[in-house]
């Protein structure tokens, strides 16, 4: 008598398929580049919804959840508010695909290949977009 064997399942193709997806941040202090490091969103061999696993500013964001730059920067813990970035203080500058963004930078949606800079007293032109590496 032969075991039941199920069926066959493709593997999925594709960014739906996907458990996370990238968004790329870039942070200026004083016209100089500050570098969002390794390890943010990971401790003890467990990762949370957002995550940094290199220092080139991409951070791994969880499939659904709805995250905002104020949750990874507690995570990262880490000040950020419009006077205030990191050990910074002055008018903090946000753009998100290199437009201008008005309102608490906190309140930034960590939304699917978007491009948020950050900068503080000084003035570097934003990138528009980010070439994100293929799976992300």
């Amino acid at each position: 008598m032969m075991a039941f064997m199920p069926p066959p399942v493709p593997i999925g193709v594709g960014a739906a398929y996907r458990g996370r997806f990238g968004v790329h941040l870039e942070l200026f202090a004083r016209g100089r580049v500050v570098i969002v490091p390794t390890g943010i969103g990971v401790a003890r061999g467990c990762t949370y919804p957002a995550r940094t696993r290199e220092p080139t500013g991409v951070i791994e964001v969880l499939r659904g959840a709805h995250l905002t730059l104020g949750d990874l920067f507690r995570l990262w813990q880490k000040p950020l508010d419009r006077t205030q970035l990191l050990g910074f203080r002055g008018r903090v500058l946000a753009f998100v695909g290199g437009k201008r963004f008005r309102g608490d930078p906190r309140t930034i949606a960590l939304a699917r290949h978007a491009e948020i800079v950050l900068e503080i007293g000084g003035y570097v032109p934003p990138h528009t977009r980010y070439l994100f590496p293929a799976g992300l």
